[in-house]
């Protein structure tokens, strides 16, 4: 699908112009057109070119500014990388509709962003959970590298409740959660600005936020019918933020977005009071002898070991029960902790057929350059071993 792309330029033709000294005034853009392609991160496959129009980026940069409360002309640090949705829309765009500085650090490393904020100062930021799980295990860090935030978002991937009450009880940090794609040009769910998400008491899962307006978020089954409050199934959009498919992509295209809806791929579920929460990744389930398991669930347990730095569960295949639960696991600076360890600790506290079986100690996981932990790769690390 190739879609509605505008007026291009040809090399030839900027030879042409820089030969006669003057270029012609450009069209003006249309809200509705393409406005930039933003590529899908991979972490399940082969990455894809969302086709983002002029709406969809205006409406959600304008989203940030108007919802958060951060003064005009203030300092915002980009801890999301740029070239990704996340960092275009909720950094860049949005620190310009408020007037605003953008500082930058040349590349992530604990200490020089630490460093950065003690500089410039920001008054907001977003970055994945990974991002703050490496600022909060850095032994130079404390309260002051804070305390000038007005807010501090996290998307990409939803926040386990443990490194949320860590990072507020140690740092003072309230982290807030988000949830979006780059099919919806970053966010379509937020928690506003005066509330604090809530844990569902079922589950233990942090809530994503709740729509934003003219967002419709439904929750639906495998045939596409709404799905009552407190069910879980498919997680779908509809709003101005959606792209318009896929670039060079049809039929990926019209499987995604069947009459203009966006069928995420994500599982979760909404409360009676309009929030969201994301379980996992429709991919992501693994089946062990015929029972569901969600990867994100057994990583909140994990989150909650105090040795326990970064955590990604996945299924790897066994003769027995079809798929296994196994989980990776990276360490805080100093901490130790042995495989059987975390297992057991895993099985006391949820069901057994839940814990893993299996326990990876690495020094760091596998990330895509914006943060996301790549379980494609731990699944095929998995599958090598089993």
């Amino acid at each position: 699908m190739g879609g509605p792309a505008g007026p291009t330029v040809e090399p030839e033709d900027l030879v042409r112009v820089a030969r006669q000294g003057h270029l012609a005034p450009a069209d003006p853009p249309v809200p509705e057109r393409l406005a930039l392609i933003s590529y899908t991160s991979g972490t399940s496959g082969t990455p894809k070119g969302a086709m983002n129009p002029h709406t969809a980026l205006t409406y959600n940069a304008a989203r940030q500014v108007t919802g958060h409360p951060i003064p005009e002309g203030a300092t915002y640090f980009a801890l999301a990388p740029l070239f990704h949705i996340t960092g275009m829309v909720c950094e860049l765009a949005a620190c310009f509709l408020n007037a605003g500085t953008l500082a930058l650090a040349h590349r992530f490393e604990p200490g020089v962003v630490l460093d950065a904020f003690l500089e410039h100062r920001p008054a907001y930021t977003i970055g994945p959970a990974t991002a703050f799980m490496a600022l909060a295990a850095h032994p130079a860090v404390t309260r002051d590298h804070f305390a000038s935030f007005a807010v501090v978002s996290s998307g990409g991937a939803p926040l386990p409740p443990a490194l949320v009450t860590r990072l507020r009880e140690t740092l003072g940090l309230d982290l807030r959660n988000g949830y979006g794609l780059t099919e919806s040009t970053a966010a379509c769910a937020s928690v506003p600005a005066h509330l604090h998400a809530p844990v569902d008491p079922a589950t233990g899962t942090l809530s994503v936020g709740v729509p934003g307006a003219q967002t419709v978020v439904r929750i639906i089954d495998g045939h596409g019918a709404e799905l009552p409050f407190g069910e879980t199934g498919e997680i779908a959009v509809r709003g101005p933020q959606l792209a318009l498919g896929y670039w060079g992509l049809p039929d990926a295209t019209a499987e995604a977005f069947p009459d203009g809806e966006l069928r995420t791929g994500d599982v979760g579920f909404m409360d009676e009071d309009g929030w969201l929460y994301v379980v996992d990744r429709k991919k992501d389930m693994i089946n062990a002898s015929g029972f569901k398991v969600w990867p994100r669930e057994v990583e909140d347990v994990l989150y909650t070991h105090p040795a326990v730095r970064e955590a990604a569960v996945v299924g790897v295949p066994d003769p027995y029960r079809g798929e296994s639960v196994m989980a990776y696991v990276s360490l805080r600076p100093g901490a130790t902790a042995a495989p059987a360890e975390l297992s057991a600790y895993c099985a006391a506290r949820i069901a057994a057929y839940k814990y893993p079986r299996h326990v990876e100690i690495l020094p760091v996981l596998p990330k895509t350059t914006s943060g996301k932990i790549l379980r494609r790769e731990l699944r095929e690390r998995g599958s090598k071993h089993s």
